[in-house]
């Protein structure tokens, strides 16, 4: 009896493991966030130049029965390189081998990767700007030639040996394009700009994200919600991830506009989408420099931020949508952000906007 009750308890364990380690959902388990990610250009939202392009690109390719020539996608964080290059893998049927160019140490590090391809498959290599030098020059004749040169040895005995490659595909993703070395920017037949989305865009985004995620949400909140998003479909899905959290804690079945608003209030996120530490920005300048023009350093040590975190996070969003300017003497504000603010700018500000 005891050694029954043992190898039931072993069983009951054994099950219990192989619950805990199985990749299938159980139950009520709540959906990954990558299940967010669209598998195919027909449900892609937005960039519907940019699809049509890739689209009309990826067929021909298929009917041709070969690779794809290499892709380069460009844009700014969040909208959407990562997912057109795993759409692309899915659409062409092929595995995709995924790494950064930090990743990428040295030569030999690419080498190892290139060398295991195999016909067809797709190679996406993230922040391609930052790999090393060495990396590059050896990416320039696998790209394309499809070789590379194994050195084999040390000193004056060392060999270099060619190692002939499968046809692949290479698509890079870099935030900052003007740091690709012409030589392997030229080495791309195709490239891809990511443009920051519409309002109605982001809208039918969070929709179906919200529907992903089996969160009732109606159009108003919807549409509270992609004011809020900086034009960035990450952005978009963050945020109603916190609401979705907020929904939850409330009771709530169904998410409305007044309930984006208060979740988000909570957050520090205002209606234009500006955060904590844009505001601060703003009411720096507009408070302790009387609208500017402020330099960079003095701007960061008063709100307590880095400069390279003022500079690459908050700065590219409020010059876009028109809060701050660059000049030469510095930073100062317009005056949409005295508006924003509620105060009232000196009159050589209203002169100037």
């Amino acid at each position: 009896m005891p050694d029954t009750l043992q190898a039931q308890g072993f069983n009951d364990a054994q099950e219990e493991s192989l619950r805990i380690i199985s990749a299938e959902p159980q139950n009520n388990e709540q959906i990954s966030d990558e299940e967010l990610r669209p598998d195919t250009l027909d449900t892609f939202i937005g960039q519907p130049q940019l699809k049509a392009q890739m689209k009309l690109f990826l067929d021909a390719a298929q009917l041709r029965g070969v690779a794809p020539d290499h892709i380069l996608l460009a844009g700014p964080p969040g909208l959407g390189k990562t997912t057109l290059s795993m759409i692309v893998a899915h659409e062409l049927g092929v595995p995709i081998r995924v790494t950064s160019g930090p990743a990428i140490q040295h030569a030999g590090d690419l080498a190892s990767i290139v060398s295991s391809l195999e016909e067809g498959e797709v190679l996406f290599i993230d922040e391609i700007h930052r790999l090393p030098r060495a990396a590059e020059e050896l990416l320039y004749i696998a790209m394309e030639d499809f070789r590379v040169d194994v050195m084999v040895g040390k000193g004056p005995g060392a060999s270099s040996i060619p190692l002939t490659l499968p046809r692949f595909t290479v698509i890079g993703a870099t935030t900052r394009e003007g740091m690709l070395p012409s030589p392997l920017r030229a080495r791309f037949g195709f490239t891809a700009h990511l443009d920051y989305y519409p309002t109605s865009e982001l809208e039918k985004l969070i929709l179906r994200s919200a529907d992903v995620l089996g969160i009732h949400v109606d159009t108003e909140a919807a549409y509270e919600l992609s004011l809020r998003s900086r034009g960035t479909p990450r952005v978009a899905n963050r945020l109603l991830r916190r609401v979705r959290d907020w929904a939850i804690v409330h009771g709530l079945s169904e998410v409305n506009a007044d309930a984006v608003r208060d979740a988000l209030e909570l957050y520090q996120i205002d209606s234009e989408g500006l955060d904590r530490l844009d505001i601060a920005v703003l009411n720096a300048i507009c408070r302790q420099f009387n609208g500017g023009p402020v330099g960079l350093n003095n701007l960061a040590a008063m709100v307590g931020e880095e400069s390279e975190t003022v500079e690459t996070v908050c700065e590219p969003y409020l010059v876009r949508e028109g809060f701050l300017a660059r000049t030469p003497r510095g930073r100062i504000a317009t005056g949409k952000a005295w508006s924003h603010l509620g105060l009232t700018p000196p009159n050589d500000v209203t002169s100037l906007f």
